[in-house]
């Protein structure tokens, strides 16, 4: 007499196949979900976070971002827009180096940063206010401290973090005619930022290639109790006319 086949091989085998097909689904949803956010950070939104206080009391150090790639390739930029652009050549000069991270950190980052999930390379962007769109003829400043654009005189008081007593809207005088396809960038805090007018003596002449910028600044994610909208306070330049 002979007994039956016992049925465990056969369970074991399904639990084992079942097993490797929900990995196989779990990787491929992650997959998935790196490239839809890689794709995200590509071209709709991006995060970085402020590494200096040049654009304080609007962007405080620290403070995470996020940066809409996608509405300024059709809609272009507009005066006061705060925008995140790539260094056009010696804006940042040597930056210090951080303490170097285990191997498989770096690793780690650099694929979170790839997808969008990390903001280290913010490092290696500025965030700044566009002051100057292309043909604009930039001046700073009448008697009252205030930069005019085609003649129009902008109060930026609102938003500029300046010393107490000082009204000036730059300590530097400037005049300009912004180029084609550029822009003139200043950062609110205006005696702590190094911007457009810091580089006029090289080639660029202090303005920034549009192709330069990564976007517009939007919205404050971090900390929690600064999580909100960024005004771009376009109310200021209302009067700016297109040509002088």
């Amino acid at each position: 007499m002979t007994s039956e086949p016992s049925a465990a091989p056969a369970t074991g085998t399904r639990r084992r196949r079942g097993l490797l097909v929900f990995l196989r689904d779990v990787l491929i949803i992650i997959l998935i979900a790196a490239l839809v956010s890689f794709v995200v950070k590509t071209f709709i939104v991006r995060s970085f976070y402020i590494p200096s206080a040049s654009m304080e009391r609007t962007l405080m150090v620290n403070d995470r971002i996020l940066v809409d790639e996608l509405t300024p390739r059709w809609a272009g930029y507009e005066r006061g827009d705060v925008v995140v652009f790539q260094d056009p050549g010696g804006w940042l000069g040597d930056q210090p180096q951080p303490p170097a991270s285990p191997p498989l950190v770096q690793a780690i980052d650099g694929i979170l940063t790839f997808i969008g999930i990390s903001a280290s390379d913010s490092q290696d962007h500025l965030v700044k206010r566009i002051i100057g769109l292309p043909g604009d003829h930039v001046v700073c400043c009448n008697a009252l401290g205030q930069i005019t654009i085609n003649g129009a005189p902008i109060d930026e008081l609102d938003y500029l973090n300046l010393p107490e007593g000082n009204t000036a809207a730059s300590n530097e005088p400037f005049d300009v005619v912004v180029p084609d396809d550029s822009l003139w960038l200043l950062g609110d805090n205006r005696t702590r930022s190094r911007d457009s007018r810091a580089h006029q003596e090289l080639p660029s002449g202090g303005f920034v290639p549009v192709s330069n910028v990564v976007g517009k600044a939007f919205l404050t994610t971090w900390p929690f109790g600064r999580i909100g909208a960024i005004d771009g306070h376009h109310q200021a330049f209302d009067s700016v006319p297109d040509e002088e």
